[in-house]
């Protein structure tokens, strides 16, 4: 059969036209409110994007088992051009994410994504049963732990983040119980709890309650965890001699608390200031109107203004007033909801819509676990970036500096993506392997 009849067009078309409206706005975000263009950013997205279908392509007619084979080199390489990065790297906005010279490099952590997809779904694949006890679910943790600590290093929080969603993605799709994906789950949310209201206690220090404040002091928490922990061992304990199982709850929430409150006093660490302030800004942006919160607030008034069907192409005027901060990056859907309104909107929901509905089929359809876990993984990936950016531009979530992929200017994220459909559909011309 001819190959070029099995390839999945609405996936292909769909990704193919995201980039083109992503070259078209990047180009719009670089024109001034008298119409000059300052910026070349469209005409480097474009270079990208021809090399970024170069790869697609590439990606797809290679036999997906090479990648599986090469999966652990892969991944190894990966972990070295970040520690690379931490030691050689170049520092942009605050983060050492960049390599390279001059006026060219790469962000490996973008690739780090896509690489540990790929380890960590070979992995599960050759030890099928390791997810059922808590020492493998560890195990198949750490894969994703190691660059997620070398990345939170550069600091980039934002790209740490993702490699959450595709981790529970690829182990729910391998079976792990559901006991084991909850109890990481609800120890990340009550860490970013015990490290945000600390801050927000204290810049509202009149409207919120003192509990609020008293968390952000490290004595408190402390004795949180001395507490949680003493909960935590005598209701194993009792477990263990009474055989009642309620114990077993009590002792999984004295572990939970005191794992976020250990989390939480490392992350206030690491994390800087303008960060938390992305957090803080998050759940109140007039907390700094002119500061932290600007990006959210202009961001907000500039999809709100573009109505129903925008205010049309190369016509925004928070966009070209320079009003919106790395509008091409960062805020890239803002531009789009105001020139061209709820319709593009639409739009861009509906062309992404289509390439996760596509990915989720290739996951079911695939007879190959390895595939099956790696659709998870990508389908993962780009549904936690999607969410994350367009929630962010509408003010429903937080600014973490996750690009929207195919869209936002840069090139290391438009590869990671074309390479991620490129594997999706390489999956699906070879879904009927075994």
């Amino acid at each position: 059969m001819d190959t070029s009849i099995r390839v999945d067009l609405p996936l292909l078309i769909a990704s193919l036209a995201l980039t083109l409206i992503g070259i078209a706005f990047i180009f719009s975000s670089g024109v001034t409110s008298t119409g000059v263009v300052y910026s070349s950013e469209y005409i480097k997205q474009s270079i990208w994007a021809v090399l970024g279908i170069g790869v697609l392509i590439l990606c797809t007619l290679i036999d997906y088992t090479r990648y599986k084979e090469w999966s652990f080199r892969i991944y190894t390489i990966n972990i070295l051009l970040l520690i690379l990065t931490l030691i050689f790297g170049k520092v942009v906005n605050g983060s050492k994410s960049w390599l390279g010279i001059w006026e060219l490099g790469i962000q490996p952590s973008e690739f780090m994504k896509v690489s540990t997809i790929l380890f960590l779904s070979a992995f599960l694949e050759r030890n099928k049963l390791i997810l059922t006890t808590w020492h493998g679910f560890l195990q198949a943790l750490c894969i994703v732990l190691l660059p997620m600590a070398l990345i939170l290093l550069q600091p980039d929080f934002g790209t740490a983040m993702v490699f959450i969603p595709l981790f529970f993605f690829i182990v729910f799709a391998a079976g792990a119980k559901m006991e084991h994906i909850l109890f990481f789950l609800l120890t990340g949310l009550l860490t970013l709890l015990l490290i945000i209201l600390p801050v927000y206690g204290n810049l509202l220090a009149k409207r919120t309650p003192p509990l609020f404040v008293r968390l952000g002091d490290p004595d408190v928490v402390t004795m949180l965890m001395i507490a949680s922990l003493g909960i935590a061992f005598f209701s194993f304990l009792g477990l263990w001699i009474t055989k009642k199982r309620y114990l077993y709850g009590s002792g999984y929430a004295g572990l939970i608390l005191f794992l976020a409150g250990g989390a939480s006093l490392v992350s206030r660490k690491f994390l800087k200031s303008y960060q938390l302030m992305r957090l803080i800004v998050f759940l109140n942006p007039t907390v700094d109107p002119k500061g932290a919160g600007w990006n959210i607030l202009q961001s907000i008034t500039a999809v709100g203004s573009g109505g129903f069907s925008g205010k049309g192409f190369l016509k925004g005027p928070h966009s070209h007033f320079q009003y919106i901060p790395q509008q091409s990056t960062d805020f890239i859907f803002s531009i789009i909801a105001e020139e061209w309104g709820f319709l593009g909107s639409l739009l861009i929901l509906v062309l992404f819509g289509i390439i996760l509905f596509r990915g989720i089929r290739i996951m079911l359809v695939t007879k190959d676990p390895f595939a099956y876990l790696a659709s998870a993984g990508i389908c993962g990936m780009i549904f936690f970036h999607f969410m994350i950016n367009v929630g962010m531009a509408i003010g429903i979530m937080p600014i973490t500096g996750i690009p929207l992929f195919f869209l936002s200017y840069g090139g290391s994220s438009l590869i990671t993506v074309m390479i991620s459909v490129g594997l999706l559909l390489n999956f699906h011309l070879r879904r009927y392997r075994y």
